[in-house]
Order: structure tokens, then sequence, then C-alpha cells
């Protein structure tokens, strides 16, 4: 009897699901969920219908982090010096950091959906995610320190551009665990549902994206991930420079000529 999948992926409507389903193995990452999750982020990224992506999983964990036993893919010698590590954090681990680079520069929203427990590799994709959506069960913790190492694949570089590093020292100096309402206080997850709708609400949430104007979307992802890495004067320029083009779009200017229109009327009455 063949394994299943590690990853099915499913098309609602306007929004591509990606599901965990390694639930026996608590959604460990391996070389074949990343293999299969990079086709649906390119089918995501050139098929315009799709306007959002949902990643969610089955069973009581979201992700118990990477698979330290599945070797596929990659080099049979380990890496026994520190630039050999460091190369391998760049360009091995089942291709994570590419994954993780072309998920953060899609210029769509991709949201990701915690069930339950998220550590470890789970927490370090989710980061790269524009929205996260916690279930009041789920929790969260970066065990690499029990081991004496980094969580070096987003943990500490996008962990602390999200929660700062008065929190990022909870998680990874301290190594102390956090469930969904201490995540919601550190700005680690958007929101937290209740376990009993959170598959709905969840959806719920990727319809409402999926309804946003696609130009204002992919433009404001850009223009916010630049103006958190400049200046205030330089940030102001980026917002103008996106502007322009989306006050030039034809979607703007009929709307804003029949808003126009209806506050004419209005003063008319």
């Amino acid at each position: 009897m063949s394994e299943a999948p590690h990853l099915l992926v499913e098309e609602n409507g306007a929004v591509i699901v990606c599901t965990l389903n390694r639930p026996e193995k608590l959604n460990a990452l391996t070389g074949q969920t990343m293999r299969l999750f990079e086709e649906a982020l390119h089918k995501f990224r050139d098929t315009a219908e799709l306007k959002v992506m949902l990643i969610r999983a089955t069973g009581r964990f979201f992700c118990a982090g990477a698979d330290l036993r599945d070797k596929t893919g990659e080099p049979e010698a380990p890496a026994n010096t520190a630039t050999a590590i460091r190369e391998k954090h760049r360009l091995r681990l089942h291709g994570m950091h590419r994954i993780y680079d072309e998920m953060e520069h899609i210029e769509k929203p991709i949201v990701v959906a915690h069930q339950g427990t998220c550590v470890g590799g789970g927490l370090e994709l989710s980061l790269s995610c524009d929205f996260r959506l916690a279930a009041k069960s789920a929790s969260y913790a970066f065990p690499e320190g029990k081991f004496g190492v980094l969580p070096a694949s987003n943990g500490v570089s996008r962990l602390t551009r999200y929660v700062g590093p008065h929190w990022a020292r909870y998680l990874i100096m301290a190594n102390k665990p956090a469930d969904a309402d201490r995540a919601y206080t550190m700005g680690l997850v958007h929101e937290v549902y209740p376990d009993e709708t959170f598959d709905a609400d969840a959806m719920e949430f990727c319809e409402h994206l999926a309804k946003q104007n696609s130009e204002q979307m992919g433009a404001a992802k850009v223009a916010i991930e630049m103006a958190h890495e400049l200046g205030r004067d330089q940030a102001r320029h980026v917002e103008r420079m996106a502007n322009s083009a989306l006050m030039l779009n034809p979607d703007y200017l009929a709307m804003m000529e029949k808003y126009v229109s209806n506050i004419g009327s209005k003063g008319k009455s």
C-alpha cells in the first residue's frame, strides 16, 4: 500500500488550498512536501484566477518542523565546516530558502492556518506567509535552542521583524513556548478563532481577501515590505510611486467616478 501524498492540493474557487498530510508524523516537512508545495506555489503565482493561497494541516499538529530522517535530494557527505553549513542552509534543506523567498515575492496573499502545535521549520515556513491565523488550541515554539543552535531559515530574521527583539528573545533565547493568545499579543498571529469554527473562519478570511482588488493587493505587499526597510521620507516615495500606477487603473477610475456621482446625487436630493 503506497503512502498518501505528503501534501494535498485543491482549488476552492479563487483559493488554492495546500494541506500538510502526514498527521502520523506530525506533518514533519520532507523533500516530497516541499516539492509538491513549490509546484502548487508556482501554479498559484501563474494562474490569474487564483487570488489567495491557504496553507493548513490535518491532525493534532500543524507541523513539527523538518523531518530529520528524510535525506532525499541531500548530499551524502555531511556538512562539516562552518562554510558548508551556511551553504547548506542557503542551497539545500529541500529548497526551503528558495521557496520562502518566492512566497514573499509573489504579489498575492498567502494565508497559513494553525489548527494545532506549530514549531521549528513549520513556524519558519509560516513566517513567510502574509497572514497567520490560529485556532485557540494552537501553540508555537522554536525547539532548536534545546540542541544549542538557532532556527536559521526565517526563525531569527523574520521573527524579529514581526514580533521585535523583546519577544524574539522569549521564543529563541529563553526557549519558551507561546499559546495562541500570547502569540496574538506578540503580533505573531493576526487572529485567534475558536477551535469549533476554525476551518470555516479561515476560509471566510481567505474569501474576503479574494474579493479585494488584485492590483492594490500586489502593490501593497511590495510597498509594505519596502517601507519597512526604509526611513520615513523614502517610504513616502514608495507610497507615491505605488499610487501613481494604481490611480491610472481603469477599475479605480470607474469606482471613483461612480462614488463622486453618488455623492452628487445625494447632495441634490
